[in-house]
């Protein structure tokens, strides 16, 4: 599949796993899950037919890791980033010591002032190096890297969650444990 495609299809199926699986007429399940087969179909009765293989490739392919397929592969569900009520049935975890958030230049002030908010989303997204959170931060302007002190934050009882693709979720970081790099 070329480039453009594993594109088109992986946000079609961020759109629709992540908010708004309705339009498609499909329901997440425990954890997020729906079923393979019931998505194919689905795609497929709403103009955007796709094949077994090419989802498979777009699971696997994805630099983002936005997707996981169970052990069967007969289900399939976003990792994380819902807007959509779902439990993903994640456990709490012990997070590293720092994490990072990167987000665009204007948004600095706001969050200086009251946090981190999760926004539309179930939780703030954290990552665990500089890089990935620049990237982040690139998508919404000049970006802007800051550094949560987790171990802090998880001594105040703050719980953490990780998800199958390594990003760090958080309901919200008050701005006490934020430092600008």
């Amino acid at each position: 599949m070329n480039s453009d495609r594993l594109v088109k299809v992986s946000k079609y199926l961020s759109k629709h796993l992540r908010h708004q699986p309705e339009r498609l007429g499909l329901t997440l399940g425990a954890g997020g899950w729906v079923a393979v087969e019931e998505l194919l179909a689905a795609c497929a009765q709403h103009q955007f037919p796709l094949s077994r293989e090419e989802l498979g490739e777009v699971v696997a392919t994805s630099d983002k890791k936005r997707f996981s397929l169970n052990v069967t592969g007969t289900l399939i569900r976003a990792n994380q980033g819902h807007s959509v009520e779902v439990d993903l049935q994640l456990e709490p975890q012990v997070p590293p010591d720092v994490l990072y958030h990167g987000t665009g230049d204007r948004a600095v002030a706001m969050i200086l002032q009251s946090g981190l908010n999760k926004m539309s989303r179930h939780h703030v997204h954290l990552s665990k190096d500089v890089e990935t959170a620049r990237k982040v931060g690139a998508r919404h302007g000049r970006p802007v890297v800051f550094a949560i002190d987790a171990v802090a934050m998880h001594q105040a009882g703050y719980l953490f969650f990780c998800a199958e693709n390594g990003v760090w979720l958080v309901e919200h970081v008050p701005s006490e444990y934020l430092t600008i790099l």
